[in-house]
């Protein structure tokens, strides 16, 4: 569990609700005699144009097991192509930290939309050195991981997209991944005695090439109201290095977002990723995380297959609010090495959303996710899908 705490956002927030509701702060503040920084008010308050670009920048505290305390920080800039806002909104965020046993990365996502919708880049950029927890391949696993794994990990994820006609763009996709100097820190409870290393535990680099075709009419990726998503990609990885494995991987995701109201939304997801050949254990299809089956540790269920699906509810904002927002989710999904399965998880929760920037309808998100065995605490800015 990693929870993140962002300071200056809070300031943000508190500033607005004064701003907003002044009657109803306690007698015992006196907001006149706080000066808060012009900055500070164009966050809170989303002044100037709509066209204008927003940008933030934010620290972060984290803490868990496996790193101790984190420290770190945060940016986030969205924009419209050459300030015309009927284009799709842009978005590059990026995260980087440090921790208290001497681990540190660098996270880095983008959506930018080019002229005229035509053509956009999807991507994100992962480089860290951060420990795995690492449960076993499969359903079959225990309550605790056979193996905490140290380990350097860099990965680069492009899609570069054009459009074909109307909402439906085709491209190229690219993934590079590369799993160096793990380090196997076994568990001496192991219930199962398994300490033999899995398929690219001795280290891995692998590059996939492929294709992709999408439908897309979302406007705005980090706050879909109404639309839908409808992707397909094929990517082959061959022997281009040393330690590369030949493996094929089919990708799957379909969204469809529905406005009930004005203020409400209902989304849904299904995804799927299913590989052949020979994987390493670090590209198998991966459960959990901050997208998808939240409340799960990400990898804690891992195998060549996985199907899963979410639905959630949004309220944006709610009713007696204008800027403070939330949500409830519930998820359902499983790996397995051939599909069928009958091992399917469920996971599920609910969270608060914050407009930070009316005028683009962006909110941040802090999201509150369980299941059987375990939570999760997310904090990111932007809707989770």
């Amino acid at each position: 569990m990693r929870i993140i705490v962002p300071i200056l956002l809070l300031m943000a927030c508190l500033m607005n609700a004064q701003g907003q509701n002044p009657e109803r702060a306690s007698t015992a503040f006196d907001r006149s005699k706080i000066h808060w920084p012009q900055w500070l008010n164009h966050l809170a308050n989303d002044t100037g144009s709509s066209a204008e670009p927003r940008f933030m920048l934010y620290p972060t505290l984290g803490y868990a097991p496996e790193t101790l305390w984190e420290f770190g920080g945060s940016g986030l800039t969205v924009f419209h192509h050459k300030k015309d806002t009927t284009l799709r909104l842009s978005e590059i965020s990026a995260f980087a930290f440090f921790t208290q046993l001497k681990q540190h990365g660098l996270w880095i996502d983008h959506a930018i939309y080019g002229r005229e919708n035509k053509f956009f880049v999807l991507g994100k950029i992962r480089l860290q050195n951060f420990p795995l927890q690492y449960y076993g391949i499969g359903n079959n696993i225990g309550k605790s991981p056979l193996a905490i794994i140290p380990a350097n990990y860099y990965q680069v994820r492009e899609r570069l997209v054009y459009q074909l006609k109307g909402n439906l763009f085709a491209g190229l996709e690219l993934d590079y991944q590369h799993l160096s100097r793990p380090h196997f820190l076994w568990n001496e409870n192991n219930a199962n005695g398994d300490y033999v290393r899995p398929l690219g535990g001795y280290g891995s680099q692998n590059l996939g090439v492929g294709f992709g075709l999408l439908w897309d009419s979302r406007q705005n990726i980090l706050n879909v109201r109404q639309g839908f998503l409808a992707e397909i990609a094929y990517l082959h990885y061959g022997d281009l290095f040393r330690d590369s494995h030949r493996m094929n991987t089919l990708f799957m995701d379909g969204r469809y977002f529905h406005r009930v109201t004005k203020k409400q939304v209902l989304a849904m997801q299904v995804i799927g990723q299913f590989s052949t050949g020979d994987v390493p254990f670090n590209q198998l299809s991966l459960m959990g995380g901050e997208m998808m089956m939240r409340g799960k540790y990400l990898g804690k269920y891992r195998d060549q297959q996985y199907l899963a699906a979410q639905a959630e509810y949004r309220f944006l904002p709610f009713g007696f609010s204008e800027r403070l927002g939330g949500a409830v989710f519930a998820s359902v999904g499983a790996v397995s090495s051939t599909f069928p399965t009958q091992h399917y998880k469920t996971a599920g929760g609910a969270g608060l959303r914050y407009l930070l920037f009316p005028k683009k309808d962006v909110f941040v998100r802090a999201d509150f996710g369980f299941e059987r065995s375990g939570y999760g605490i997310y904090f990111f800015v932007g809707e989770a899908f």
